[in-house]
């Protein structure tokens, strides 16, 4: 990729995007004196705010870069499941948002364990450390090298840089700081797409109708193909990935379940968690759109692309080498702030889970002192690991080793929405089914991933195991769907060889139903009303 200097300019529109979180983190930074304000602002949040950092932090910098990449080079197929997510968070949202506030603490891995014992919540909490810690390295990979692209610093000296800004905002501000922080990003990022997408609108020649009819012509647009097919990428294939990828987030995802912890009330969690998702929606698909547009700006303009560059890498070519002085820091600020809402809440949402699910169990005398000291810890040691991960991609690529890890994470991670799904609707289910559960996934996901997935072993790329006419060949992203769906049907049947579990009607959509059941007739005995 070319690479071309900032303008002055630009350099100050980025430096502003850096002083604003480090200005609202010194702000709420004296307010930080116990776990509860510095992880839940002690249910202070309005419901506006904690919906634009739900939606700041759906917005990564992948999603930044991916999807006009993916717009770029297929068609909006992949947006498919961010439009699941909306249709299924309506048919749940509006109990499981009380069921947390009512029977977790802080960590949303608390509902496993009194469901289904410390096994499920042991496995769910680790599940989620690792996906997200090795997910914050990826991001900061990301970020440092678009940047050294732009700045002329080194890879591995973006990663310095922007690695230690983030933990230092993250550790002095808390999740309040972090909210307000993601409300201002979430304004500049919306800026930055939207500025972007009105240069490409009006840049391209011919326009909008040219972009649209160029774009119909080399099948950009369509969610297809649509046929019933699992084997490849297909619409079915991502309605289902979506759905269950809804579940999860939704259900079982610290950095969204926490943000349900930090509202005034039930109705303005369920409010604020409704306003994240129907915002996210339309910026997804913006930023594919964005991918489409670049497709036919560079059909119809007649400028020409690096022969190298790849799909994810135009829309930073086209920022670097098409966009005025100025608008440049705009969306790099955008690029920038995307990073950062995803990379804070993260950080901040791993100490909480270190702190509740494991230091608490060990040390659960301990004084809010030393609880403090821990989490801004966990913060500190997470973030510099998260670094290295950054590191390891600059010289490696992510290949060997760091592959093997992520593919192990895949194999002991999966089926946590099947759980979720396990514990609200069945109160048949217990826990030597759900641990059998969880035991087929595991052995279903790793028999996937190692008989389709190939590895750099020895120089050479070649699978862990090979079955033949016996290995995985449905699309990779099918095997989330069925590990949950293994899950949930293995537990569900083994859970009919032990007893019921007990004491878990406020555990359950059924236990819920009688609840509200229960409070409509003693409001209609003080009504009077028959």
């Amino acid at each position: 990729m070319n690479e071309i200097s900032l303008h002055s300019l630009d350099y100050i529109i980025i430096g502003i995007s850096l002083l604003i979180p480090v200005a609202i983190s010194l702000k709420f930074s004296r307010k930080q004196n116990n776990t509860k304000k510095f992880f839940t602002a002690s249910g202070s949040i309005p419901a506006w705010a904690i919906g634009m950092s739900i939606l700041a932090t759906l917005i990564s910098s992948i999603t930044f870069l991916a999807y006009p990449g993916e717009g770029f080079s297929s068609n909006w197929i992949l947006l498919v499941q961010g439009l699941m997510v909306p249709v299924t968070l309506l048919f749940f949202i509006g109990f499981i948002v009380p069921l947390y506030r009512k029977v977790i603490k802080l960590s949303a891995y608390e509902y496993f364990e009194r469901r289904f014992g410390f096994g499920a919540r042991l496995y769910s909490s680790l599940g989620f450390i690792l996906a997200h810690f090795s997910g914050v390295g990826t991001v900061f990979f990301l970020i440092a090298l678009t940047f050294s692209k732009a700045t002329g610093l080194s890879t591995t000296e973006m990663v310095w840089i922007m690695g230690s800004l983030i933990i230092f905002i993250t550790l002095i501000g808390g999740i309040e700081a972090v909210i307000w922080m993601d409300v201002m990003q979430g304004f500049i990022l919306i800026a930055g797409g939207l500025v972007t997408l009105l240069i490409l609108l009006f840049t391209t020649k011919g326009g909008p109708a040219a972009i649209w009819e160029v774009a119909v012509e080399n099948d950009k647009t369509g969610f297809g193909p649509y046929e019933f097919d699992v084997v490849h990428l297909t619409f079915l294939v991502m309605v289902l990935n979506g759905v269950f990828y809804a579940i999860q987030k939704y259900g079982t995802d610290q950095t969204i379940v926490q943000r349900y912890l930090t509202a005034k009330s039930d109705k303005e969690a369920i409010k604020a968690s409704l306003m994240g998702v129907f915002m996210s929606v339309p910026l997804w698909a913006m930023f594919m759109f964005i991918g489409t547009a670049l497709f036919a700006y560079y059909q119809l303009n007649g400028v020409a692309l690096p022969p190298d560059v790849k799909p994810d890498g135009v829309f930073p070519y086209f920022i670097m080498t098409q966009m005025p002085a100025g608008v440049i820091g705009l969306v790099l600020a955008a690029l920038l702030a995307a990073a950062i809402s995803s990379l804070d809440s993260e950080l901040n949402c791993l100490s909480a889970i270190v702190l509740e699910d494991y230091y608490l169990r060990f040390k659960p005398e301990s004084t809010e002192k030393q609880r403090m000291f821990m989490s801004k810890l966990v913060i500190v040691l997470a973030g510099f690991a998260s670094m290295l991960i950054a590191l390891y991609y600059v010289r490696h690529g992510g290949e060997g080793a760091l592959g093997i890890v992520f593919t192990l994470y895949a194999i002991f991670s999966g089926g946590i929405a099947g759980m979720f799904l396990l514990g609200i609707f069945s109160k048949r289910a217990n826990k030597e089914g759900v641990y059998m559960g969880i035991l087929a996934s595991i052995m279903f996901t790793a028999y996937a991933i190692i008989t389709s997935t190939p590895l750099e072993i020895g120089g050479e790329n070649r699978l862990l195991v090979d079955l033949g006419a016996y290995n995985y060949t449905h699309h990779t992203l099918m095997i989330g769907v069925y590990s949950h769906i293994v899950l949930f049907v293995v537990g569900y049947l083994f859970s009919l060889c032990f007893s019921p579990a007990k004491d878990i009607n406020n555990l359950t959509y059924a236990g819920w139903l009688q609840k509200k059941k229960e409070e409509g007739e003693k409001s209609l005995v003080r009504s009077g009303k028959p």
